[in-house]
């Protein structure tokens, strides 16, 4: 039987699993991301065993970025203009190939668990356009129309969007190190920790914090909606399992829209069109076996 490897390179942490799917995982190992030799050579020696034991046939890697997902490109693979101390113009998947000499292919983290969660929920798999969205030290946003992950000018960046931001209510000026105050610049768990020097998880169920969060993603999401019209929206990230935050974006979702969209998934249903991860949080690594699945498919 065949195995895959999948990682999740996240700026806080990689997450290295191998397995056939979410029943079935051989292996799974979390570690800090540190500097790319380091953090790049344990996530070889994590698969390197299997590789050498001829039972792993391929590699998906979701990598945080921005990166490049031109196969054209001679930086194809690479991590580009990240803020991440270190990371910028790493060979990522250049990194892993010469490793493991497997197959291997590449996209990014929150593509790679937009793809899992399509691909693996079944009642997710006919959704389309379809949208998963996490919230955790970054805001990511990925897209599946037609079938694929949308690709583009480079990939979908709607974590930087801009959203009304009323210095009245919040006058933290937001830390996205490029646009100040876009929703990642306001609404990261790093931004909610450096507003109210306090970790999200930590704050209260009362705290002012989670008002402003979900006012911010609600926007953000109607944007999203009005943009890209998807059938389900995945909400995830570890500022999302804040107990009320799905319930709460929902209601301020409908008054947002103000009966604009004549929806019935939206006016009457929207506890099934705005979702956790099935998967929890693993859709990113099972995600990126999915993607060394199809693509080893083709080979």
């Amino acid at each position: 039987m065949k195995l895959y490897g999948g990682i999740e390179a996240g700026g806080t942490k990689f997450v290295c699993i191998i397995g056939r799917n979410p029943e079935e995982i051989i292996a799974e190992e979390r570690f800090p991301t540190t500097n790319p030799t380091e953090t790049i050579s344990r996530a070889i020696e994590f698969f390197k065993p299997y590789r050498d034991r001829n039972e792993l046939e391929a590699v998906g890697i979701g990598s945080f970025g921005p990166v490049d997902l031109k196969k054209d490109s001679p930086h194809y693979g690479f991590i580009t203009s990240t803020p991440k101390p270190g990371w910028r113009n790493v060979d990522l998947l250049g990194e892993i190939e010469r490793g493991l000499s497997i197959p291997v292919t590449f996209d990014t983290d929150v593509n790679a668990a937009a793809y899992g969660e399509h691909y693996w929920v079944v009642e997710n798999s006919h959704m389309d356009p379809f949208i998963y969205v996490t919230i955790g030290t970054g805001i990511g946003v990925g897209v599946i129309i037609n079938g694929a992950l949308l690709h583009g000018l480079v990939h979908t960046e709607a974590g930087h969007m801009f959203i009304p931001h009323d210095l009245t209510k919040d006058p933290f000026p937001g830390m996205c190190p490029f646009h100040g105050d876009c929703w990642e610049g306001l609404a990261t768990g790093i931004a909610m920790n450096e507003r109210w020097k306090k970790r999200p998880e930590t704050l209260p169920n009362d705290h002012q914090a989670w008002d402003l969060e979900t006012d911010y993603t609600a926007y953000a999401l109607v944007n999203l909606i009005y943009a890209y019209s998807p059938t389900r929206i995945i909400l995830g990230g570890g500022v999302s399992q804040h107990p009320t935050f799905h319930a709460d974006v929902r209601e301020k979702i409908l008054k947002i829209n103000n009966r604009y969209l004549q929806s019935n998934m939206i006016l009457n249903d929207i506890d099934n069109f705005i979702l956790p991860p099935a998967l929890g949080n693993r859709s990113g690594g099972l995600g990126a076996i999915a993607m060394a699945i199809e693509m080893n498919k083709d080979k």
